[in-house]
Parts: structure tokens; C-alpha cells; sequence
């Protein structure tokens, strides 16, 4: 039997290890692996297919029969890359009640003391089975979610999901999911002198850009429906977030790039908006290939997310809700893995420890009541299984 760490102990281990998301994180899935099992718990993973230096994890614990309850949480963390960091991003630094670090609260706060907790049901026995998740490639789309989801199903079939992003232990039913493209315009270079006879793929793209924000003011002027109403904002946007391209200022730009996504409110399908953007680009198209065919758009998508949309009779939500005492209602505008949790089946609820406006800044930090609370949520947790 391996050593017992505390929950602070896990996250000074899960802390060291820079799972950057461009990066491995098969060093610290090596480790909890490792640790796992040497408290007697099978492990699974799962290899991503097209990149084997990432791998999910996944257990179980208590008696092999469904209805259990998983707790879920990613690896991966964003870079520092640029940051003025007052430290050692991957070493955890107590000061003035925080624990600093990148990951601190998103969301390896969470994932030890599910670790912790896993151990614990293992060692006291559950009635009721508890399984833990940890995927990869969250912060780039959550795209580690659904091979995750599907590998798990080798495992009895849990009811009830928890998603410890970080909500300062509030239960959050629902939030935005997201459909987001890669644009890659194709123009023609002659000299800009002669620009009618070219097709610059700065200016042509600018077109769509504008188009985005007259969409964003006519989403803004509408009034709210259906469930967009619980959201901040209340509709569906559109944003551009990056762009770049052109050889020089005289010249007709041959190629200009730039990121293009939605945020989709609950009641709204993904697929809408897809069709949207390419009823859009199909006309913008039409319109350069008018001056020289060689001149296109081309659109490559690079994630989605179903919304998560609140639902009744949320079993995940209401053990939550008894673990907490909280009986607020709370509804985000950024996304998670529940959404892809709740596609497939289960119950979901997010609820974690720490606040999302620290996420991704320099100097990251959970502060030490609030990981001291997720412990307490676990304790309860724990008791409720069994």
C-alpha cells in the first residue's frame, strides 16, 4: 500500500507537472496512475488516438453496479508564456491565504481533491460507486471529453456527474457552448494601384468581420427568449479574436487568417449558426470569384461545444444542492465538459473550488478557505455514498 497524500500534497504534486496543452501530460497521468494503484485501484486511460503523448484517466471505485457518481476534471492547463509571474508557475507558493500556481483553480484544486477523495472511498467503502475522470485538451475546446466519455462506458454506467470547474462551490445548471472556425481567405496579389482587378483577402475579409458586428448589434437590440434570458449576455455572439495577413501595403493582400466563433445560448442548436456562417461565406465567395475564380474562403472548424442547458430533475444538481446548502441559481457564459456529459446521457452539474476570474491570469491562486471548503464537499460527499 502506497503512502496516504493530503489533498494539499496531491496538489503540489499535480501542480509541478506543466501540463500545458500544446504539451505531454502523460508524465502526471504516469504518476496518478501510479498512485492509484498503489492503493489498490484499477486504472483505465485512454490514449488520444492522433497525438499517444496525451491520455486520459479514468476509475472506479465502490461495487461494480451503475447509478454512481463521477467526478470530472482536466489536466491540461493554458500557457504562461508572457505572464509576469511574481514566482515558479509550477511550483505551489502559500502566501497571504493562497496557494499560487498555475492550476491552483483551474482545476487541479479540484482534480486533488478528487484524487484524495477516491482514495478515501476506496479505502472506507461505498455503497453507492464513485469514478473519477481526467481528460486532456479541455482548455482547447474541450475536446478530450467525448473519447473520454466513450472509453469510460467499459466501466458499470454512472448516473451523476460533477465537473469541478471552478464556481466558488456554487452549483452552475447551465452555460454557453460554442461552435468556433479557422478562416482562411484566399485573395489574388496584383498591385493595389490596380486593386479591381485583384481581390484583397484583407479587405474581403473585413467584409465578414463587418458582418459579425452588425449581427452582434442586432443580437444585442433583440429581446431575450427561451432560456437566453438566464445568460450574461443574453444572446448568442459572434467574435473575432485574432487576425493576421498581407505581404506589404502596396500590394492586394493574397491571404488573411483570422479566428471566428459563436457562444451559443441554451435553446439554440449549433448547427443554426453553422449554417449561418456558410450561407454568409458562400456569398462573399460568389462575389471575389466574380473578379478572379482562383479567390475563395475557406472555412475550417476547430471546435464545438453543445450548451449545457439547465434541465428538472437533475439528480446531479440536487446532490450538490444537499451537500451545499446552496439553492442559487447560476448560469455561465463560458463553457465545460458537462455540456458533452449531459449530450451523452448523464446528469451534470458543475460545482468546484475557486474563482473563474483568476483562470488563465498570471499569478493563479485558490485561496486556502476555498480549497478547504472543496475538502469539506468532499468529506460530505463521501458520506453520502455511503
Amino acid at each position: 500500500m502506497g503512502e496516504l497524500l493530503s489533498p494539499r500534497a496531491l496538489l503540489d504534486k499535480l501542480v509541478s507537472f506543466p501540463t500545458v496543452s500544446r504539451d505531454t501530460n502523460l508524465p502526471l497521468i504516469d504518476w496518478v496512475e501510479d498512485y492509484l494503484s498503489g492503493h489498490g485501484i484499477t486504472v483505465h486511460r485512454h490514449v488520444k488516438p492522433d497525438e499517444p503523448e496525451k491520455a486520459a484517466l479514468f476509475a472506479h471505485v465502490g461495487p461494480m453496479v451503475e447509478g454512481g457518481v463521477i467526478l470530472s476534471g482536466h489536466t491540461d492547463v493554458v500557457p504562461v508564456d508572457g505572464q509576469n509571474w511574481s514566482g515558479d508557475p509550477f511550483t505551489v507558493t502559500e502566501r497571504d491565504g493562497r496557494l499560487y500556481g498555475r492550476g491552483t483553480t483551474d482545476m487541479k484544486g479540484f482534480d486533488a481533491l478528487a484524487i484524495w477523495a477516491l482514495v478515501e472511498a476506496h479505502r472506507r467503502g461505498v455503497t453507492r460507486p464513485l469514478q473519477i475522470a481526467l481528460s486532456y485538451d479541455e482548455e482547447i475546446g474541450c475536446a478530450g471529453a467525448p473519447p473520454l466519455i466513450e472509453a469510460m462506458q467499459v466501466l458499470p454506467r454512472a448516473e451523476d456527474v460533477i465537473v469541478g470547474e471552478p464556481t466558488m462551490m456554487k452549483a452552475v445548471t447551465g452555460h454557453k457552448g460554442g461552435v468556433t472556425y479557422w478562416v482562411h481567405v484566399h485573395g489574388y496579389e496584383v498591385h493595389s494601384s490596380l486593386l479591381h482587378t485583384g481581390v484583397s483577402a484583407i479587405m474581403w475579409g473585413a467584409k465578414m468581420i463587418d458582418w459579425a458586428n452588425r449581427l452582434n448589434d442586432e443580437l444585442q437590440a433583440a429581446d431575450p427568449t427561451g432560456m437566453a434570458g438566464l445568460f450574461d449576455p443574453p444572446y448568442t455572439n459572434v467574435h473575432v479574436g485574432q487576425i493576421h495577413g498581407g505581404t506589404a501595403h502596396n500590394i492586394a493582400a493574397k491571404d488573411c487568417e483570422f479566428g471566428f466563433g459563436y457562444r451559443v445560448v441554451p435553446g439554440e442548436s449549433l448547427d443554426q449558426w453553422r449554417d449561418l456562417t456558410e450561407a454568409k461565406v458562400a456569398e462573399l465567395t460568389a462575389g471575389m470569384q466574380a473578379i478572379r475564380p482562383e479567390a475563395r474562403i475557406e472555412l475550417t472548424e476547430k471546435f464545438n461545444l453543445p450548451p449545457f442547458a439547465p434541465e428538472p430533475d437533475n439528480t446531479a444538481e440536487a446532490l450538490v444542492r444537499r451537500i451545499t446548502g446552496d439553492n442559487s441559481e447560476n448560469f455561465v457564459s463560458y463553457g465545460t465538459e458537462a455540456s458533452h456529459f449531459q449530450a451523452a446521457g448523464y446528469k451534470a452539474v458543475v460545482c468546484g473550488p475557486g474563482s473563474i476570474t483568476v483562470a488563465h491570469q498570471p499569478d493563479e491562486y485558490i485561496t486556502l478557505a476555498q480549497f478547504s471548503e472543496g475538502q469539506r464537499f468532499m468529506e460530505r460527499l463521501l458520506e453520502s455514498l455511503g
